[in-house]
């Protein structure tokens, strides 16, 4: 039984099927978008969900057998274990009127295409290992939006209040400038003036014009260049 399963569980045959059965997973979750389908095709969506369910399962008893007499060590693998949490999921006492909840869990099963795939695997390990250096990352730019941000205050917040009115609305129009949403007109109204550009229907609030039209320029181009290429 235990060479049996052996070989089952490192048959390449075995390990397309099961890629296969997360893929046809992957479609069922999408399927399941649609309250249409849902309400013409539940029963049938329902039996295949359970149907993979068992397959899921069958594979994880297959793999512990296989590691017989010491089945244990099938959670030396972290990609095990993952498997395993993500299987053991579906048999968790949700009520009915928790059904998202039982819906993104069936969608974490999608996730075992990174197990089964050998080159996705080998990118989101490295990701994975790449995380502390991210870290460090994520503290620059932190700096660099907080460095930006209490300027921007400085410099812009009285010809520009609805963007810089104070350090969170300015890291908040920051973030939007970093990311390419309509960050030149951050930059046109510091430059030309809250009088000459954007305060259209809010003269109201232009009570202290004033343009850059030097600073401005170097400013958000420096900013979004440098915010752009962490």
């Amino acid at each position: 039984m235990v060479q049996i399963s052996r070989k089952i569980s490192e048959s390449s045959l075995f390990q397309n099927f099961i890629t296969a059965v997360i893929l046809l997973t992957a479609v069922l979750v999408g399927i399941e978008t649609y309250p249409s389908m849902i309400q013409k095709y539940g029963p049938i969506l329902h039996a295949m969900d359970k149907i993979i369910l068992a397959i899921f399962v069958l594979e994880i008893v297959i793999k512990l057998i296989a590691r017989f007499p010491r089945p244990q060590l099938f959670f030396t693998d972290s990609w095990n274990i993952f498997d395993f949490a993500i299987v053991a999921a579906a048999f968790l006492p949700i009520h009915a009127e928790y059904v998202t909840v039982l819906r993104l869990l069936r969608l974490l099963r999608v996730l075992r295409l990174v197990r089964a795939l050998p080159q996705l695997r080998i990118l989101v390990t490295a990701l994975l290992k790449s995380i502390p250096s991210m870290f460090y990352v994520g503290i620059f730019l932190f700096l660099l939006f907080y460095i930006y941000a209490v300027a921007a205050v400085f410099l812009f917040s009285a010809n520009d209040p609805i963007h810089f009115r104070d350090l969170p609305q300015a890291l908040i129009s920051l973030f939007r400038a970093v990311t390419l949403e309509d960050w030149t007109d951050l930059m046109y109204i510091q430059t030309y003036g809250c009088d000459g550009y954007g305060y259209d229907g809010k003269e109201a609030m232009c009570t202290a014009p004033q343009a850059f039209p030097v600073l401005s320029p170097l400013f958000f181009i420096s900013f979004v260049m440098m915010g752009t290429m962490i």
